[in-house]
């Protein structure tokens, strides 16, 4: 088992449909001990029994940093450790420049930008004190090529600014053991997609994919595997494209 007797902290994780929790399965799978930040703390709770008897799910705002705080403490007097944080938790809009407001402006990067900086600072000091963890950060493919199917501008900029915190990070961080990396996913079909885009829409975003289909959640969690395990141990300040070939550099 890849993560045998790891903790992993994964934000926004709450609903099974998604990104979050399809990689805490993956990480369960292969050995770890799963703790799911949600804001609803019954869902979290819920969706942590629904991978095992042995993992935790706290209320967390990811934007708030005592909260955040709070949570890894309650983490660490659980547990014991903490190795992994993928920072998942965010929030998608699809409105245009001149149609969003400064307040879909304000949770967009409230919730993606200023809670993986949030969280990060928060477990960075334990990583520290072991010399060793990963962080891994939910970026998107609209960061990469300048907007996507669904993605405005604002979403973009938060994204982008996603990709760039995890390369900072990888920078500072990598003398004390701890690597940073972001994942930049195209369009993945979970929930999220729900009213947005219908069956049809969805098979002509697939016929100008590359490889001819959308994401699936689990195509999404095998690469944060990939780079919370050891088989990435030389691997920091990466962004890593699952998008079927949307973005080819």
């Amino acid at each position: 088992m890849q993560l045998k007797d790891q903790v992993a902290i994964i934000t926004g994780g709450a609903s099974q449909r998604g990104i979050g929790w399809a990689t805490a399965k993956r990480f369960a799978d292969e050995g770890a001990r799963i703790v799911i930040l949600d804001l609803d703390a019954k869902a979290a709770a819920e969706a942590a029994r629904a991978i095992g008897p042995a993992h935790l799910g706290l209320a967390c705002d990811v934007r708030d940093e005592a909260a955040c705080r709070t949570a890894v403490q309650q983490v660490l007097e659980t547990f014991g450790r903490l190795d992994i944080l993928v920072n998942n938790a965010g929030v998608s809009q699809s409105h245009r420049l001149m149609d969003s407001t400064q307040a879909d402006y304000d949770i967009v990067m409230d919730v993606s930008v200023r809670g993986a900086y949030n969280m990060s600072r928060a477990v960075v000091p334990h990583m520290r004190t072991r010399r060793q963890g990963a962080i891994v950060c939910m970026g998107s493919v609209a960061a990469q090529r300048g907007g996507g199917i669904l993605g405005g501008p604002h979403y973009t900029a938060a994204k982008g600014a996603i990709q760039a915190l995890a390369k900072a990070m990888a920078r500072e961080l990598a003398p004390d053991g701890i690597r940073a990396n972001a994942i930049a996913p195209g369009m993945v079909d979970t929930e999220l997609l729900v009213g947005k885009i219908d069956d049809a829409g969805k098979r002509r975003v697939a016929e100008g994919i590359p490889l001819g289909r959308l994401a699936t959640a689990s195509d999404i969690a095998n690469a944060c595997l990939f780079l919370a395990s050891d088989q990435s141990a030389y691997i920091t300040g990466l962004v890593l494209d699952v998008s079927g070939g949307m973005h080819i550099h």
